[in-house]
């Protein structure tokens, strides 16, 4: 288990995390990661080069927040075109890494975590048809690893559980003293090398196949650690 500040190896080399004070930056070195995200830069299904996880500060209400991404992401001399970026209002030299392997691969998960705006899932409330501010639960998950779409769609559920989980373990709740699931603005990244790993390609990623036990353990793990270092467990308002 690491801090993110700094700079950090991941998956025996394939992949370096820069943490600074303002962002932090995943960098492939070769060939382009196969990425699926929730992320509002870049999102859904694409190849890329970058992942990056960029502080702004609380209450962050760009009218363009795409436009204004792309041009900070150029004032770092970086394509937004090979990049895919997250926000959040969390210190992100806070964030948490955890690596484990197996002989079928390598899972890295960094968490970068905030609860004033926790929220429970499936609880009525107001709807806003645009974000208000930023993320606060950021999950970055690696994999070196041959991995099926449906698999990394698999991998989503379970780094959701993993997070739903350590929030039930550690009390955490929303504004109204309920069990906190998340928080109103979670993101979630999930990047492969797809480079196969002892001739195992994986299909599934549940919570008793290798990737999904990797991504349960590494999340929970991550999570845990993050949001013991978050300034609160309760959330001030809900939602933002």
């Amino acid at each position: 288990m690491k801090r993110t500040i700094g700079e950090h190896p991941l998956l025996g080399g394939a992949v370096t995390l820069v943490g600074e004070a303002d962002c932090l930056h995943i960098e492939s070195k070769n060939p382009p990661l196969l990425i699926l995200s929730s992320a509002f830069s870049g999102g859904g299904w694409r190849e890329g080069m970058r992942i990056v996880n960029r502080h702004v500060k609380k209450g962050y209400d760009e009218e363009d927040p795409i436009q204004e991404t792309a041009t900070w992401l150029k004032g770092r001399g970086w394509d937004s075109e090979e990049t895919v970026a997250l926000l959040t209002a969390a210190q992100v030299e806070h964030g948490v890494i955890v690596e484990e392997g197996a002989p079928e691969g390598r899972v890295a998960a960094v968490v970068t975590a905030g609860m004033s705006n926790a929220a429970r899932a499936g609880v009525d409330g107001p709807v806003y048809r645009h974000c208000k501010g930023a993320g606060t639960i950021n999950t970055i998950l690696l994999i070196d690893g041959e991995v099926t779409p449906a698999a990394m769609v698999n991998g989503v559920i379970m780094a959701t559980e993993a997070k739903a989980a350590a929030l039930q373990d550690l009390g955490a709740e929303d504004a109204k003293g309920r069990v906190a699931t998340g928080t109103t603005t979670d993101s979630v990244v999930i990047a492969s090398t797809q480079i196969r790993q002892g001739d195992f390609l994986h299909e599934y990623a549940g919570a008793a196949s290798p990737l999904g036990r990797l991504i349960g353990m590494t999340v929970y793990q991550a999570m845990i650690e993050a949001l013991r270092h978050s300034k609160s467990l309760t959330g001030e308002v809900w939602p933002t």
